[in-house]
């Protein structure tokens, strides 16, 4: 008996001072009304008109979470708080069940979920997330070791019509990129002040090169360029690099980080994501997933890539590679039903045996689309170019691409990009849960894009801008109807327009406007300032 006691004694103790990771959800954002005020205090003006573009209003996921609330939180006995995300208005901590669970009391925590399903209620949280150019040969670059990769998904047509990724954004969240400001074939990107900012989520500075070179590997593969030897897919794209991944361990937190720099990168006006990372088992068995999970519902990092998607950024995600193991389903984020998930193919065309495979827990198709993952060609710290296997490497080879494309077809949005992609690709008649729709042809999908009309009309004209007490317009045709819209989404005009509509706007608040013009079938969207 005394054994026994002294058991229950012992794994008493332990569970209640065990440190345990979950996610403390806020039930409310008080500074709201401070926020729809004046979101520019918070977002880049690229931000705002990557949605404008996109007819995204901002909504409470836009809204800072409470300092406060993080405060109190962090001065709760016992609790570190390790990340924070807006977008779920959660902090992630680390405590012990009793800390953890005390949170409760406070009046603004809402739920929490602990990443050990075994010590919630309902087991594993789950919730619902939403919802004509010139094309004269301009750009001929010598590819050397990257031709392969970069024929195989016929890039070279996009950058010959001068498409390089000029003007677009990719945020790179990754383990490290040392040698990225050393190294040779990063002096394009470096010496153009195309590397627009570095963070380290897991050590929080902006030192970035101090951990694995994997993240080197991925960025090269976009905005490497050695003359006559190699070029990437984006080379004059510019990049925010992110770590996010810890290395030495495997843990939740990581997702939580990724979730952290994918807002972060929403608030700089960044287009795309790459992520090369997935995360499907950790070193704690308890927090581990199973193929349920893989429901895009369940993982925090997929329903964040959801999130960043509703933003109107692409979040492209490596499939993982576990493809020859007993899990060879895909991982998270990858499952996101809004992720653009990217497996691996050998030079032939060929699945590699290592890449991950859908379809996913409710049965959807993934990945997307295929690329080169065997034997990619990828550049290390020291400048060496070196041949690479796994989705990591394919990943991103589709990512430059689509920015390159994108910066062509700059009045798609992020969806219509998606799309054209999925549909010019070699299995679009039949896709599969090895290849998805196969391997994309990004030529086809620049020509079928430039032709499609309904997205490339912008002849409005609407002046001046910025604009006062009064707006005119012209090259306005016949039954045109017209919405505007505030900043943040509210409807404040509509009405059927002609070329003498005048607008008196002398009441109109000052700030952002979307007009939305409507004529013969197509959609033309304007941005005007009012001082």
């Amino acid at each position: 008996m005394k054994k026994v006691i002294l058991a229950f004694l012992v794994f008493s103790f332990c569970n209640a001072f065990a440190q345990e990771d979950a996610w403390v959800y806020f039930a409310d954002k008080p500074d709201t009304e401070s926020f729809f005020t004046n979101p520019l205090s918070f977002f880049t003006e690229r931000a705002i008109n990557r949605r404008l573009q996109q007819n995204i209003a901002l909504d409470s996921k836009d809204v800072p979470i409470s300092e406060s609330y993080v405060a109190t939180v962090e001065n709760s006995s016992g609790i570190v708080v390790l990340a924070k995300s807006r977008w779920f208005n959660a902090v992630h901590v680390r405590g012990s069940v009793d800390d953890i669970n005390a949170l409760q009391n406070l009046t603004f925590v809402s739920e929490i979920d602990f990443a050990n399903s075994n010590l919630n209620a309902s087991g594993r949280f789950q919730q619902s997330l939403v919802n004509k150019h010139n094309t004269e040969a301009l750009t001929d670059f010598s590819y050397g070791f990257a031709n392969a990769q970069i024929q195989q998904i016929n890039g070279q047509v996009v950058h010959q019509s001068d498409f390089t990724g000029t003007g677009k954004i990719i945020a790179v969240l990754d383990s490290g990129f040392p040698g990225v400001f050393t190294a040779a074939p990063f002096e394009r990107l470096v010496n153009n002040n195309r590397i627009l900012g570095t963070y380290n989520y897991v050590t929080r500075e902006t030192n970035v090169a101090n951990n694995s070179s994997h993240g080197t590997a991925v960025l090269s593969t976009m905005g490497g360029f050695i003359e006559n030897q190699y070029a990437g897919t984006a080379p004059d794209a510019e990049y925010y690099l992110f770590v996010t991944e810890d290395v030495a361990s495997e843990n939740p937190v990581e997702e939580s980080l990724w979730v952290e720099a994918a807002e972060e990168a929403d608030r700089l006006g960044v287009d795309v994501i790459n992520t090369s990372l997935g995360y499907f088992q950790y070193d704690n068995a308890s927090y581990s997933y199973t193929f349920a999970d893989m429901n895009g519902e369940t993982a925090f990092i997929s329903r964040g890539a959801d999130i960043a998607f509703s933003r109107g950024m692409i979040v492209v995600v490596s499939a993982g590679n576990s493809g020859g193991s007993s899990t060879p389903n895909i991982s998270a984020p990858a499952d996101a039903q809004h992720a653009f998930t990217i497996g691996a193919v050998d030079n032939q065309g060929n699945l590699a045996s290592f890449s991950s495979v859908g379809p996913t827990a409710d049965n959807r198709i993934k990945p997307d689309v295929v690329a080169r993952g065997v034997t990619a060609a990828v550049i290390g710290p020291t400048g060496s170019v070196s041949g690479a296997n796994g989705t990591s490497f394919s990943a991103p080879i589709v990512s430059g691409m689509i920015t390159s494309l994108w910066q062509a077809l700059p009045n798609f949005t992020n969806q219509q990009i998606m799309d054209l992609i999925r549909n010019t690709a070699s299995s679009a008649a039949n896709p599969q849960n090895t290849i998805g729709y196969g391997i994309p042809n990004f030529g086809n999908a620049l020509q079928n894009g430039l032709t499609t009309t309904d997205f490339t009309k912008n002849t409005v004209q609407v002046f001046p801008n910025p604009f006062s007490n009064q707006l005119s317009m012209s090259q306005i045709e016949e039954t045109t109807h017209l919405d505007v819209f505030t900043v943040e989404g509210k409807r404040i005009y509509q009405a059927l327009v002609t070329e003498n509509t005048s607008l008196d706007t002398a009441n109109w608040s000052k700030g952002i406007y979307l007009f939305v013009f409507h004529q013969n079938g197509s959609t033309t969207i304007k941005k005007l300032i009012k001082n």
